[in-house]
């Protein structure tokens, strides 16, 4: 009998009865996680940073129950380099399947907003929301008893970090935040960052999507910890609780990301109200539920 190594995502589409749909992939090998919905019905879409997606998808829903002749969302949620790239060069290839579509929002943190202003996609963008502390992910019952920063400098704890070159965004927060515990925990900064560079022996690097490679490295057994922002440290406890556990960094000054929104310059009848809800009260609680915070 086969192991069953591969972590099982739940639906995570604007729309809830797609559950029911002829599904085909194979999770080593051919499977898609962060293109949601229907390209072709979808008379909305929403291209994000991955990160917060867990909001992301329930602001969708909610959206979409409240204009149900929006038919559906279509939303995207991988890295801002993917994103970017697929307005400013037209498109991505999910394996052999080739996607052409213009999004009426662009979520991302400023920098990359600030690209699509220079490359005039979009007038102008707005912060609505920020993340939170850091924290550690560890398998369910903590096995190792890794307890803070300091033990990922023991010989037996095996870390798994975001890649930093392809996601340089989330790599340097994570660095950061080490950097930040070390001074203040009195830790060996040069040990840390010996840790967490890219020819660092015992860590192991996402590919591109650290949001879904971190969790599935500790839950194959290739990794011991993570660090990770709260909010998907919290995701992937909720979602796999026989899984997951998180442990406090314990900083006193945590790093965080603002997350920010602008309408594409030529978007579609429903970009404007969409933006319009994601900066309304109702959006920001449900970012806070996901564990976030408002600005």
């Amino acid at each position: 009998m086969a192991m069953d190594t591969q972590l099982h995502w739940p639906l995570e589409a604007s729309r809830g009865d797609y559950a029911d749909s002829n599904s085909w992939n194979q999770a080593g090998s051919n499977i898609c996680l962060d293109f949601h919905g229907d390209p072709v019905q979808a008379k909305l879409v929403v291209f994000s940073d991955g990160n917060h997606h867990m909001a992301l998808q329930a602001c969708c829903r909610y959206f979409l129950q409240q204009h149900p002749e929006v038919e559906d969302i279509f939303y995207a949620t991988t890295p801002p380099r993917v994103i970017l790239d697929s307005v400013l060069k037209g498109g991505v290839m999910l394996g052999n399947l080739r996607l052409n579509l213009r999004p009426d929002i662009f979520i991302s943190p400023k920098n990359i907003l600030d690209k699509l202003v220079e490359e005039q996609q979009l007038d102008s963008h707005k912060a609505f929301a920020r993340s939170r502390d850091n924290v550690l992910l560890v398998k369910k019952g903590n096995p190792k008893a890794i307890q803070g920063v300091a033990d990922l400098l023991r010989a037996d704890v095996r870390l798994t970090i975001s890649n930093p070159v392809t996601e340089a965004a989330s790599y340097n927060v994570y660095k950061q935040t080490l950097m930040t515990v070390a001074d203040e925990q009195g830790l060996d900064k040069t040990s840390l960052a010996n840790l967490i560079a890219r020819d660092a022996a015992k860590t192991v690097f996402g590919e591109s999507i650290h949001h879904r490679e971190v969790p599935q490295a500790i839950y194959q057994g290739l990794a011991d910890v993570a660090v990770v922002y709260y909010h998907l440290a919290l995701r992937y406890t909720r979602i796999f609780p026989d899984s997951f556990d998180l442990v406090d960094i314990q900083t006193k000054k945590p790093v965080t990301t603002d997350y920010h929104i602008g309408l594409m310059n030529n978007a579609g009848q429903w970009g404007q109200p969409f933006l319009e809800f994601m900066l309304s009260d109702t959006a920001i609680n449900i970012y806070k539920e996901h564990g976030l915070q408002k600005l």
